[in-house]
Order: C-alpha cells, then structure tokens, then sequence
C-alpha cells in the first residue's frame, strides 16, 4: 500500500474501490469513530500518507473534524454538496477530486465507450 484514503462507510469504500488501483488502502470510519476506532485507524494507516474523503453533510464534517485532529497532516478531498455522500458520487467527479489531489497514478480510468 502506498496511500491510504479514510471514508465513512463500506459503500463509499467499494464506490472508491470502482476508479483506485489495490495500492490504495480504503479505510471506513463505520460513522462517527469513538476513541477505540480512532486508534485502530491510527494504527492500521501507519506513516502512510493519508486522505480524509468524507461526505458533505453535518455527519461527514463532524467526522471530518475527528479525523484531521488525528491526522492533521491529511489532504482533504471533497465531493460537492447535493450528491449522496461519497457512494453517490458520479465516478467522472469523484476522478476529478482525486485528480485535483494529485493521486493520478492510483486512478483506474474507464474504458472509452466504443461505437
């Protein structure tokens, strides 16, 4: 594993898995993370560089909050307010969020259609 990006639950994890190569390690929070799941993060990203993907609602942004005291060194990558979290992000967006992070060479991009 080379990057770990932190999202909040099992589908954001495999809506992420859908446009990220295997190096990328997805880790979920399972909501709010208590002081025990904050450890287990802590733990199972190591020195790793780490990426805070959460949703763009009043729960992703208290998590959010939780997680860069964690890992004050994260990046941030948003998803626009309006679609429904993470797992209900177009992929062609959640590209464009992963590109502005600069993770291009973790992006698995999708075959164009053919005529």
């Amino acid at each position: 594993m080379e990057i770990v990006i932190i999202v909040e639950g099992k589908r954001d994890k495999a809506r992420l898995k859908r446009v990220l190569t295997d190096e990328v390690l997805i880790l979920c929070t399972l909501g709010t993370p208590g002081t025990d799941q904050l450890e287990t993060l802590k733990k199972q990203a190591g020195s790793l560089p780490i990426y805070l993907f959460t949703d763009n609602d009043s729960s992703g942004k208290r998590i959010r909050y939780l997680l860069r005291e964690l890992f004050p060194e994260a990046e941030q990558i948003y998803t626009r307010r309006g679609y429904a979290g993470v797992e209900g992000t177009p992929e062609e967006y959640l590209i464009q969020q992963l590109e502005k992070a600069g993770l291009d060479e973790f992006i698995v991009y999708p075959s164009p259609a053919i005529p």
